[in-house]
């Protein structure tokens, strides 16, 4: 009798330690590790356990977790029986201090507004009265003169005065409805902060003895992610480059990350890390029509790549400065360590550090470096008659740069944005410094050379150019021009490269290159011409 008490007293405790309210316990966010896209939480909870089994929920969590990722440190003496994510539905309201605070202006002008618009409705339903009761005196009865004037001068002012009134009460209504529109366009912003919108953990745990110990919580979270981008700055062309590379920094996890260590990640933890099979690779008949348009794409996109390349080789290319838009919350002269590995590079930064939960980017200064540069400019008059100036660098791969966007500092000027775009397969990176409009080219047709002649059955095309340069600048420049002439795809259109002076020809494309070398506030012309010959019945669209 007495083992059936003891079996019966052990299972009321378990049922009993398991049937007791959740033991609820706020968590502080310590550090968070950003990836280009999600970021890794680190939290630190103290939590009171009781001996034996327990529910524990830990509170102030990202507000959307990828559960498979939550790893949790506990002493010893603790083990985790179970770990499950669940949005926090215990707040009645997850808005920010500030969407609350415009959210009650709201009610308070909607509310004037209604009255705004009772009053008006009064004063209208008056009107209709007044309209409507106008007759004066009985059927076979009149009114003397006196009697007439002193009821005409009531209606008058009477109706003036409704109307009037009617009148403001719309003016009224007009401005409560302006208010209102501005309200919800402030409250359709604020809308994107996520702050309050938490999420929490819940542990089913046990313990060995009744204690309290420090949990250490880390999970992923997809809702951050940051870009690189970079100040180029240069004093002049015989300086080095100087590169600060920079980061964009975006969460709305619903925590505001205040006073936390921040890492930055080149990683990506969300990518898939399975490495790719070969399987059997079958031919088979098919309709040749599909073949071609496969072959014509894949073409079209040989062409893209071409057109996306650094403009320092033959595929007429430019690089293109365009003005750029303010950043918030640029902070400069940030500490911070860098770290490699064998994937992935990441930066430390060494103070604490601030970021809202209201997914709009915080700029973060990573590092600075100085790297020696060949400058030389760069045009294409054809297309633009502005000379771009680059800067070639060698040994980049070092500086574990990032595809992102770059604002051009040139002569302590703004000058534009331009694009880094590291993932080229040359040994040299072409940075474009952006325009520089004291170097000034101009390309005109030359009408006395240009012209038509007919031979026999075919006629002859003629055009010629000139490039006329001028070097404004207090420093020789070099400067890499380019042009072209067309090339044929047809054996019945002929064409010559009449004088080209001295340029670099590259006869499967057409593309002219000069590498001149201009004084200071000297001048340079070159002339191109060519000849197009081709039957005088057809005719050439594109030729020019």
């Amino acid at each position: 009798m007495k083992r059936i008490y003891l079996i019966l007293l052990t299972t009321f405790s378990i049922t009993y330690s398991y049937a007791q309210s959740p033991r609820s316990f706020n968590s502080q966010l310590e550090s968070v590790t950003v990836y280009s896209l999600g970021a890794e939480l680190n939290h630190k909870a103290r939590v009171s356990l009781p001996a034996g089994t327990s529910e524990i929920i830990l509170n102030n969590m990202a507000n959307a977790i990828d559960e498979s990722s939550i790893q949790v440190g506990v002493p010893s003496s603790v083990t985790i029986l179970s770990t499950s994510f669940s949005r926090d539905f215990l707040k009645n309201e997850n808005k920010s201090p500030a969407y609350i605070k415009v959210e009650d202006s709201l009610q308070i002008v909607k509310r004037e507004l209604n009255k705004v618009q009772n009053k008006r409705i009064v004063e209208e339903n008056l009107l209709v009265l007044l309209d409507k009761n106008q007759a004066i005196g009985g059927v076979n009865t009149g009114v003397n003169v006196t009697e007439l004037m002193k009821v005409a001068d009531y209606y008058k002012s009477k109706q003036l005065e409704l109307r009037n009134n009617i009148f403001s009460l719309k003016e009224a209504e007009d401005i409560q409805q302006k208010k209102i529109a501005r309200m919800q366009q402030q409250l359709q912003e604020l809308s994107h902060d996520k702050t309050g919108t938490t999420g929490q953990i819940v542990l089913q745990v046990m313990a060995t003895e009744a204690s309290t110990a420090d949990f250490n919580i880390s999970y992923l979270s997809p809702n951050a992610a940051w870009i690189a981008f970079y100040d180029l700055r240069a004093e002049n062309t015989s300086s080095p480059l100087k590169i600060v590379y920079k980061a964009n920094v975006t969460q709305s996890t619903g925590l505001d990350w205040k006073k936390v260590k921040l890492s930055l990640s080149t990683g990506n933890p969300s990518q898939n890390g399975t490495a790719p099979l070969l399987s059997a690779w079958f031919l088979q008949f098919g309709d040749p029509q599909y073949a071609y348009i496969n072959k014509k794409q894949a073409y079209q996109n040989r062409i893209q790549t071409m057109e996306t390349r650094a403009p320092m080789n033959d595929e007429k290319v430019l690089a293109e400065a365009v003005i750029a838009r303010p950043l918030q919350g640029q902070i400069a002269g940030v500490a911070m360590t860098q770290n490699e590995n064998m994937l992935n590079a990441s930066f430390d930064i060494e103070i604490p550090y601030d970021i809202a939960s209201n997914s709009k980017p915080h700029s973060v200064t990573l590092k600075e470096f100085s790297q020696p540069a060949n400058f030389k400019y760069y045009s294409v008059p054809k297309v633009d008659g502005d000379a771009f100036l680059m800067a070639e660098i060698t040994n980049y791969d070092k500086l574990n740069l990032l595809p992102g966007e770059a604002n051009i500092i040139f002569e302590n000027s703004y000058v534009g944005k331009s694009f880094i775009n590291p993932n080229a397969t040359t040994d040299t990176l072409n940075l474009s410094m952006g325009r520089d409009k004291k170097i000034t080219i101009k390309r005109e047709k030359i009408a006395e050379q240009t012209g038509v002649k007919f031979i026999g059955s075919s006629k002859k095309q003629t055009f010629t150019y000139e490039i006329r340069l001028r070097n404004g600048k207090k420093e020789a420049v070099n400067l890499l021009l380019k042009d072209q002439y067309p090339v044929s795809t047809d054996k019945d259109m002929e064409v010559e490269l009449l004088a080209a002076d001295g340029a670099a020809i590259n006869k499967e494309t057409g593309v002219l290159t000069w590498k001149l070398s201009l004084k200071a506030g000297a001048t340079e012309t070159i002339r191109i011409s060519y000849s197009v010959k081709y039957p005088k019945d057809k005719n050439i669209l594109n030729l020019q």
